[in-house]
């Protein structure tokens, strides 16, 4: 009965760990503020997912496909919102700088919706992986429970991995605004693919 799932969780590890603009945020996050301080981001970043999950899997997909317009006003969107987010922490390595706002949970609630990449992976999920005659979990759960799964663990890795950044450079300019321009830098080329 797996085995007709391997498939699928392989391209959500592939598409869920590899760069991009949630896996930026969340490591800018972690190295601005640490793991736990950016949990709430987290969370906000897998429940916005889990929504668009639910969304594809109640006919959004269909509505996407009829007016395709609607993915150039999500490309725009999603830069403006990803870079503002990115570049909210400018500043955090300034010692008098101590109250920088710290991304919350419904700062990540729009980030997945919001994301090129995420409208792509979750379409191709859908259209690719799923069974010809899906059961209410398959078409349900299936999907949105193995992408949340997936991001709890690898958003969580990139959120350690700024975390340790951090420990190994310091709260440093260098790498608070050369993680916002790298954010940046990806969510551009994401858009730009679109």
């Amino acid at each position: 009965m797996f085995d007709s799932y391997w498939p699928l969780w392989a391209f959500i590890v592939l598409m869920v760990s590899t760069p991009g603009p949630a896996n930026l945020l969340i490591m800018t996050s972690g190295a601005q503020h640490g793991f736990w301080r950016s949990a709430p981001f987290n969370m906000g970043l897998i429940s916005g997912k889990l929504l668009l999950n639910f969304a594809m899997a109640l006919g959004l997909t269909t509505i996407v496909q009829q007016y395709p317009e609607m993915a150039k006003v999500f490309a725009v969107l999603s830069a403006a919102y990803m870079s503002w987010l990115a570049f909210r922490g400018w500043n955090a390595h300034l010692v008098h700088q101590q109250r920088v706002h710290t991304l919350g949970f419904r700062d990540g609630l729009l980030v997945h919706p919001l994301s090129p990449k995420t409208w792509v992976m979750v379409v191709l999920a859908f259209s690719e992986f799923m069974p010809v005659n899906p059961t209410v979990a398959e078409r349900y759960l299936l999907i949105p429970l193995s992408f949340a799964l997936a991001q709890l663990v690898f958003h969580s890795a990139w959120c350690l991995a700024g975390t340790a950044l951090r420990r190994a450079l310091g709260a440093s300019k260098v790498l608070n605004r050369g993680l916002a321009v790298l954010t940046v830098a990806v969510v551009l080329w994401a858009v730009l693919l679109a």
